[in-house]
């Protein structure tokens, strides 16, 4: 039987008992599951601990999924300590990401291949991160029409601090006992979260949160998120309010829109109550209350409230439709679109030696992403202003090759002709 026909009957009774608890799920647990897992394991990705790359573990692929199931059926498998690096945020801090070995992404991969089909019975729809499916523009054009159609005014702007650091482990547990009991699954997860950060050379134990980086670290995050927040508001909070109300959820990312005033206050400050609860903390500064009553936005501005808010890089603010009428837009937020620039400043300046068709085959890779991305109805002024900003640093970094480097721009307008920078374009159309 085909690893596909085996999640859709996992999906099937999952969806059809949705008390049902998962007592055994281990023996569909095969060496063709491990063979699919590899098949879709990022090769590319960095390596582990170990140093070993996804080329040496296939050298002995046979040889090394065979062991690797005769580990983790019988227990013996250990999970090792993930790599700790660092990334930069938007706001100039680091994000720790954690990195596990190529084996070990393997074995996240075909359990997450085992509990994707039951939790995807169990989530809500204003969920989009991190599931088939599902994607951050759907989560956009989603808040889009809540507001637009569900007469939105309020909307609560909620930023989690430090969320996957923060997961509490006996909590977790609970929440997955109400499905999944199986003692190799949930040995293996116990596994993941003790497993430690290996960070320099010292190894540092984890007694709480779970590692941003591996495979099944998003799932697990998804899952207390619904307990804590989706079945919450769903079957808690909405049917107590006054008016309309929605949750929109991209991970630790969401947003809560309330057609009254009162409903946005009186959930406000229960929230902070109910997710102390539960060891999650909200930021003090990010965690807002904004007035989006188009009919109020010039008296606001005057009075310096917020009128405006971002949500998956994108600022959400009034607009004017092509007929007159008020609309929800979306355009680049603007940390968002600074930060972008300063890394094809940075680009350019690393590049400015190389052959010119190598850098503009990187600028426009670059470029071709960002557009992909926020590419969306009327966000074309970002994208032009984007491309515009692009040109002026390449001229400038390559005017910069040596003292005598120094290019006319009538000069450069004909170099961009031989090397065009991609065109900004609409990808993500919204009727």
């Amino acid at each position: 039987m085909i690893v596909s026909t085996k999640q859709q009957q996992i999906a099937k009774l999952a969806k059809e008992k949705p008390k049902l608890v998962f007592t055994s799920l281990n023996h569909q647990l095969d060496i063709e599951w491990l063979y699919e897992a590899y098949r879709l394991t990022r090769k590319d990705g960095a390596v582990g601990i170990d140093g070993e790359t996804a080329r040496d573990y296939e050298q002995h692929l046979d040889a090394n999924l065979q062991s690797l199931l005769e580990r983790v059926k019988s227990g013996r498998y250990r999970a090792p300590a993930i790599r700790r690096v660092f990334i930069p945020k938007g706001d100039g801090k680091l994000r720790p990401l954690g990195i596990p070995t190529f084996e070990d992404k393997l074995v996240q991969r075909a359990v997450v291949m085992l509990l994707e089909p039951i939790y995807e019975q169990t989530f809500y729809d204003c969920s989009f991160g991190f599931r088939p499916g599902y994607s951050a523009h759907q989560a956009l054009q989603s808040l889009r029409n809540h507001i637009m159609d569900d007469g939105g005014k309020w909307v609560l702007d909620v930023d989690i601090q430090q969320y996957f650091d923060t997961i509490e482990h006996t909590q977790l547990r609970n929440f997955l006992d109400q499905r999944v009991t199986d003692g190799v699954i949930r040995k293996m997860i116990d596994k993941w979260l003790k497993a430690g950060v290996m960070d320099g050379s010292k190894l540092k134990k984890s007694v709480i949160g779970t590692p941003q980086g591996g495979v099944i670290s998003p799932l697990l995050a998804n899952i207390y998120l619904h307990y804590v927040l989706d079945e919450w508001f769903a079957n808690t909070v909405k049917p107590r309010m006054r008016g309309r109300s929605s949750l929109t959820r991209f991970a630790d990312d969401f947003v809560m829109v309330f057609e009254h005033y009162e409903d946005c206050y009186r959930v406000q400050q229960v929230l902070t109550k109910r997710f102390t609860r539960y060891g999650l903390t909200l930021h003090p500064d990010k965690t807002r209350r904004v007035d989006f009553r188009f009919r109020y936005r010039k008296t606001n501005i005057q009075r310096g409230k917020c009128v405006n808010f971002d949500f998956l890089g994108f600022t959400h603010y009034w607009g004017r439709s092509r007929r007159g009428h008020f609309v929800v837009c979306q355009k680049t937020a603007k940390n968002r679109l600074a930060r972008t620039l300063k890394a094809f400043n940075v680009l350019c300046q690393k590049m400015r030696h190389k052959p010119l068709d190598l850098q503009w085959e990187w600028l426009n890779r670059r470029l071709v992403g960002h557009f992909v991305y926020f590419g969306i109805t009327g966000n074309i002024k970002s994208l032009k202003r984007l491309h515009h900003k692009v040109e002026r640093l390449w001229h400038k970094w390559l005017g910069r090759r040596s003292r005598k480097s120094y290019i006319p721009w009538v000069r450069f307008t004909l170099l961009l002709k031989r090397f065009p920078l991609a065109i900004p374009r609409i990808y993500h159309r919204y009727v």
